[in-house]
C-alpha cells in the first residue's frame, strides 16, 4: 500500500500521506460513504486540480482487522492557492479571499476537500488529519491556512473553530441562507503547532 504512516497516536491513528494517483483513488472512494455531499469529487477531477501544483493528501486508516488490513476513513486534500490562477473555480476563490488574505509575498494553502465516513466520526481523526495538514504546511513554508465550507455544514464550522480556524468572510446566498459560503483562515507559526494535541 503507497505511503507511510506519518501519525501514530494512543487513539491508533494511523495517517498516510499518499501521492497524486493513489490518494485522489483513496478519496473517491472514501467519499462514496458521505451522504452529506451532493455532488461527490472523483479522483479524475482531484488529479485534475492537484497534477501542477504542490498538495497533500493524507487519508487517516482505521485500526488493522484481524488479518492486518487497514480500511481508509477518512482524508484531507489541500494545495497550494497563487494569486494569480488560471482555473477559473480556483480564480474566483481568490478573488473572493483577496480582501481578506494577503497574497502578497506569501505562501497561502487552501484546504480543499476532506472528511470521516459517519461511523468513524468523534474519534478525533479529522483533528489529528488537521494538525498533520498544519505540520506539513509550516515545513514546506506557508504563512496561512484557508479553508471553505458552506454554512449547513454546522458539525464541520464546529470543528473548524474548536481547531481555532476563524472566520474572514461570510458570502451570503440570497435564496437559502444554509448555502452560503463560509471562508474561515488560521495564520501558521510555530506556536500553533505547540498547540497540537495529536
Amino acid at each position: 500500500m503507497p505511503g507511510l504512516p506519518l501519525l501514530l497516536s494512543s487513539m491508533e491513528h494511523i495517517i498516510r500521506q499518499y501521492s497524486l494517483e493513489a490518494g485522489a483513488l483513496e478519496a473517491q472512494y472514501i467519499e462514496e460513504y458521505f451522504t452529506e455531499f451532493r455532488r461527490k469529487k472523483t479522483a479524475e477531477e482531484i488529479i485534475d486540480r492537484l497534477k501542477d501544483r504542490e498538495h497533500l493528501i493524507l487519508v487517516s486508516m482505521a485500526p488493522p482487522d484481524d488479518d492486518g488490513t487497514l480500511t481508509p476513513v477518512a482524508y484531507k486534500i489541500g494545495h497550494e492557492l497563487r494569486s494569480q490562477e488560471a482555473n477559473i473555480m480556483l480564480s474566483d476563490l481568490v478573488s473572493q479571499l483577496r480582501e481578506v488574505v494577503d497574497f502578497s509575498n506569501r505562501k497561502i494553502f487552501y484546504s480543499w476537500i476532506g472528511g470521516t465516513r459517519q461511523e468513524w466520526r468523534g474519534q478525533g481523526r479529522y483533528r489529528a488529519l488537521t494538525e498533520q495538514q498544519e505540520e506539513w504546511v509550516h515545513a514546506h513554508g506557508y504563512h496561512e491556512l484557508v479553508v471553505k465550507t458552506k454554512n449547513r455544514f454546522y458539525p464541520m464550522r464546529a470543528t473548524l473553530d474548536h481547531l481555532n480556524f476563524d472566520v474572514i468572510k461570510f458570502q451570503r446566498h440570497l435564496r437559502d441562507n444554509r448555502e452560503s459560503k463560509v471562508y474561515l483562515s488560521k495564520k501558521i507559526a510555530a506556536e500553533v503547532l505547540n498547540q497540537h494535541r495529536t
